[in-house]
């Protein structure tokens, strides 16, 4: 496996355990896509579909913001 699959694939896993941490019974928004519930996009994020790449997409803007401190007060 070439080391970007590897990360692909990381960063998949991350993006799912995000997902496992929320209530099995809240569903997410994601804009005009509409609602999804947790395993859906779980589903979504393990077999590629568009939805699943916007989940991952997301989710590592989110995680990006924390690691440069846009959710810190200076």
């Amino acid at each position: 496996m070439s080391k970007n699959m590897e990360n692909e694939q990381e960063i998949k896993e991350i993006v799912i355990a995000r997902l496992k941490t929320l209530p099995s019974d809240k569903s997410i928004s994601i804009g005009s896509e509409g609602d999804f519930s947790r395993e859906t996009l779980i589903e979504a994020i393990e077999n590629g579909s568009d939805i699943g790449k916007k989940m991952i997409e997301v989710e590592m803007s989110f995680l990006l913001s924390i690691k440069e401190g846009a959710f810190y007060d200076e």
